[in-house]
């Protein structure tokens, strides 16, 4: 399968602290590759850097394309589109309007992508005139995922999508991620939650102090004696779920 984003021996640093060192990835095109580890490795910084929002040395390719000196909004209107942890909505905005932003630099109407949006989420259609600020965390998580898909994304990253969220929301998110790659959207997760992203992914990534530990398909990183321990709680591999 080919390479969507290839990305070789990246560093990222804020003045002399490196936070991500040396890291080498790829995405496959159609494929979803999670990154697991602790709070503090790195993860958040990597995806940063990949969506042009900081600085970084080395080489990251997007479609066969170097993107170095590429802007935020090139790499947008390119396909490669970031939902943040922090989701950074506009609260005091309705729902529709957050959408709509996200559609700001499609150059074909954006309406039909919203429907389709609208019914992949059908909360936030009931909520459209409602204040962002005032939605729950899931849905104000499924707002910035929906704004996102408005873009028109062939790669969509995505920085902790389950964090503070209930079991069942995250079951909810997690279920819309694996019906985006039946859509044709390529995903890079960053996740704590090591149990959940390895049971939806193909390939992970396992980073630890910047670097990058472990690597291979998400089935054998579940299986890792070592991931397992570390990051799965009781030692044994997650049982797959049911799509």
């Amino acid at each position: 399968m080919a390479s969507l984003l290839e990305v070789t021996d990246l560093h990222v640093a804020y003045g002399k602290v490196e936070a991500v060192r040396g890291v080498s990835l790829h995405v496959p095109a159609g494929g979803i590759v999670a990154i697991v580890g602790p709070n503090g490795a790195g993860k958040s910084s990597l995806l940063n850097a990949l969506a042009g929002a900081l600085p970084c040395s080395g080489e990251v390719r997007y479609d066969g394309r170097p993107l170095a000196g590429r802007s935020v909004e090139d790499r947008v209107a390119g396909g490669l589109c970031l939902v943040p942890e922090r989701r950074e909505l506009f609260r005091e905005m309705t729902v529709a309007d957050n959408l709509e932003l996200g559609a700001f630099l499609r150059r074909t109407d954006p309406r039909a992508t919203l429907e389709q949006v609208l019914g992949i989420f059908p909360r936030l259609r009931e909520r459209l005139r409602q204040q962002a600020g005032t939605l729950s965390g899931g849905e104000q998580q499924m707002l910035a995922l929906g704004r996102a898909l408005l873009s028109g994304p062939r790669l969509l990253m995505l920085d902790e999508p389950s964090l503070g969220l209930a079991p069942l929301i995250v079951k909810e998110i997690f279920r819309v991620v694996r019906s985006l790659r039946d859509r044709g959207v390529s995903l890079l997760i960053v996740e704590q939650n090591a149990r959940v992203a390895l049971q939806v992914a193909d390939l992970a990534y396992v980073v630890e102090g910047g670097r990058i530990v472990l690597s291979g398909t998400a089935a054998d990183l579940a299986a890792d004696p070592r991931v397992a321990a570390a990051y799965l709680g009781a030692g044994a591999a997650p049982k797959p779920e049911t799509p």
